[in-house]
């Protein structure tokens, strides 16, 4: 198995890319989706599953591209609702990649359909968990950015899951997991993000506030929804762009290399 973290410094973001006998999975990928069909060729791998952790804010998903141009099958979690053919997977639902599983946790928390991906490895050990914006480095997922879009539930509503999700679904795996996080230092989808990208799950659970083992549910939510800044204006417009669907890449660059006439660009000016 091949694991590699692809981190864009200047949003923060980390996509994930996994190969295994010559199978792939790329994971939040980012719009411009070359790198990836370039790294996969790389491989001499086949890229088979493009999984989302949840419908991204800070950021337009590559997802729609790069399906369309691998032939690849688009995974979201339990209750998504895309209005694009994809596979919504249940908790617990197992996929192949090669020799590797990735199991779907459902997770929500950060947004309503957020989801956690646990990577087994050939020899059917658990090595690692893509986390999305469920849990980042020192870190968890803000329950307030845009998820009024999807569903009628308040941050508090939000914030209750999260703290159920961690405690039931995620605090309970074994200590020596790797924790991969969609974003580090940086990123406005948490207040509290470590520089570090990658960490033990164990190590989380000693320095992680969110993760205390003595902390209520009501000392959980305070602390979390505490300090929060506004989120960016955009955000709300990026999570319809990645529930609805959007233009491809190629036919906005197009656009953008085709020159204007004078008269053309007085028209839409």
């Amino acid at each position: 198995m091949k694991i590699e973290q692809i981190y864009t410094g200047c949003i923060a973001h980390a996509a994930y890319f996994i190969e295994s006998n010559g199978e792939a999975a790329i994971f939040d990928p980012l719009r411009e989706v070359q790198p990836y069909i370039d790294k996969a060729n790389k491989e001499k791998a086949t890229i088979k599953y493009i999984f989302e952790t949840h419908f991204h804010a800070d950021f337009v998903s590559g997802h729609l591209d790069l399906a369309k141009k691998t032939g690849a099958s688009i995974v979201y979690g339990p209750t998504a609702k895309p209005n694009f053919d994809c596979i919504v997977a249940t908790d617990g639902q197992e996929f192949k990649i090669g020799g590797v599983t990735i199991k779907t946790i459902h997770t929500p928390g950060h947004t309503l359909e957020s989801t956690c991906y646990l990577v087994i490895d050939e020899n059917e050990k658990q090595h690692g968990i893509i986390t999305g914006d469920t849990l980042f480095i020192g870190d968890v997922g803000r329950p307030d950015l845009a998820q009024a879009l999807v569903e009628d539930l308040t941050q508090e509503v939000l914030a209750s899951h999260l703290f159920d999700s961690l405690r039931n679904k995620i605090m309970p795996l074994s200590d020596d997991l790797i924790v991969y996080p969609n974003h580090g230092a940086g990123s406005a989808c948490g207040k509290n993000m470590s520089k570090e990208t990658t960490d033990t799950l164990g190590n989380q659970k000693k320095v992680n506030y969110a993760l205390r083992a003595d902390m209520t549910k009501e000392e959980f939510i305070k602390e979390l929804l505490d300090g929060l800044t506004p989120p960016p204006a955009y955000f709300p417009q990026n999570v319809l762009m990645n529930i609805q669907g959007y233009e491809s890449l190629d036919a906005v660059m197009s656009k953008a290399e085709t020159p204007l006439h004078p008269k053309e660009f007085e028209a839409v000016a």
